[in-house]
């Protein structure tokens, strides 16, 4: 299998070597500088003499540097499937075994283009779709009709496709004579998405069922202490529970709640989930601050396991709220999921609702009184 793969990513190679086509004019937005490369010029100043009206010159070469980073994207795909090939080349002329030919291109690939080595491996797999299977996308890129992120929505959804199969969307859709100009990026995935369905349906349908094995939920921190809560669900349950959130949102609000409908979303699923409005509840946190901060209002940082450095105030704040958490009840289901309305407004910037005033000085709560997990190390001379 590993040498059919090498032999259909042979011709890659010549290929790869020829660079795209750039677009030959950007009107005074590149100049060569002997030693440096090429560099931007100040588009303000038309070296040139009056060409006609300033925004129309700087609009033509935010055009053309478009197309030349689509360009770009393009032969930067052929060079990295025709490294991909010399690799193992090289390494079947040392002797490596066929099984391990080619590990480490795609973190070699991320390192030459300053990405992570998961990122590059992705960029590896994409440029071999585009080169090998897919070349009227890839003329698209080439062209500047489709930018990378758009060719890599014309991969995604043909991965589950044949070679043969994937070939045939690629030629039906045929991006480069114009057919998705002017579409969003969601009229795109339908596009694509109804050209394999018409390949090849029963594919389509194992992926979708291979799919709803992958669902999680995850975490990740965001700026300013807050995090995104990410669920990867099944369409079905996903609609269901953003349905469900909207018609809480909807009932708060007809009531005359004064949060705004994303935040009363917000607050509804931390209440359903953990069982008070604020979040806070018996699980282990793991808030790791100094005693100097806890006791004397030092501005050290503390540390909170899954998120980060937290500022020293928040965390005391934090600490506050888990003393004066209700005691934990069984979140609502069903038709009462909607009619939730004890949520204080505005769970987000502080642990304590939506409190814009932190409070000054040390906390006098007693140690024993801290959310569970939270640990106090000895404070350092």
């Amino acid at each position: 299998m590993e040498q059919i793969r090498e032999r259909q990513t042979g011709a890659a190679v010549s290929a790869a070597l020829v660079p795209a086509p750039v677009p030959a004019s950007l009107p005074g937005a590149l100049a060569v500088d002997s030693g440096r490369g090429a560099r931007l010029t100040d588009p303000l100043v038309d070296e040139s003499g009056p060409s006609g009206p300033i925004s129309g010159d700087l609009i033509d070469q935010l055009r053309a540097l478009e197309a030349m980073k689509s360009a770009i994207v393009a032969l930067q795909a052929r060079i990295a499937v025709a490294f991909d090939l010399a690799q193992r080349q090289e390494q079947a002329e040392a002797g490596v075994p066929s099984s391990e030919r080619g590990q480490g291109v795609g973190s070699q690939v991320a390192l030459a283009r300053r990405e992570s080595p998961n990122k590059g491996s992705q960029l590896l797999g994409l440029a071999k779709a585009l080169v090998t299977e897919m070349p009227r996308t890839l003329a698209a890129l080439e062209s500047g009709q489709l930018n990378e992120w758009r060719a890599t929505l014309l991969v995604k959804e043909t991965a589950c496709l044949s070679v043969e199969d994937r070939a045939a969307v690629d030629e039906d859709l045929a991006a480069d004579t114009g057919t998705f100009e002017g579409k969003g990026d969601k009229a795109i995935v339908a596009a694509v998405k109804a050209a394999a369905y018409r390949r090849d349906p029963r594919s389509v349908a194992r992926r979708a069922s291979h799919a709803a094995t992958e669902r999680t939920v995850s975490l990740r921190p965001a700026p300013d202490t807050m995090t995104y809560l990410t669920a990867l669900l099944p369409g079905a349950q996903g609609v269901a529970a953003y349905a469900a959130l909207t018609r809480a949102a909807d009932s708060a609000r007809s009531s005359g709640d004064v949060r705004g409908r994303g935040q009363v979303m917000a607050d509804t699923l931390v209440e359903c989930i953990t069982g008070t409005s604020g979040g806070i509840t018996g699980v282990d946190l793991q808030l790791v601050m100094t005693d100097r901060t806890l006791f004397q209002g030092d501005s050290e940082p503390a540390r909170l396991k899954g998120y980060g450095i937290v500022p020293a105030e928040w965390a005391r704040t934090l600490i506050g709220a888990g003393r004066a958490a209700p005691s934990v009840h069984k979140p609502k289901a069903g038709s009462e999921f909607s009619q939730q309305q004890g949520l204080q407004p505005g769970f987000g910037s502080l642990p304590h609702q939506n409190s814009r005033t932190a409070r000054s000085g040390p906390p006098r709560q007693e140690v024993a009184g801290r959310p569970s997990g939270m640990e106090v190390p000895p404070s350092v001379a």
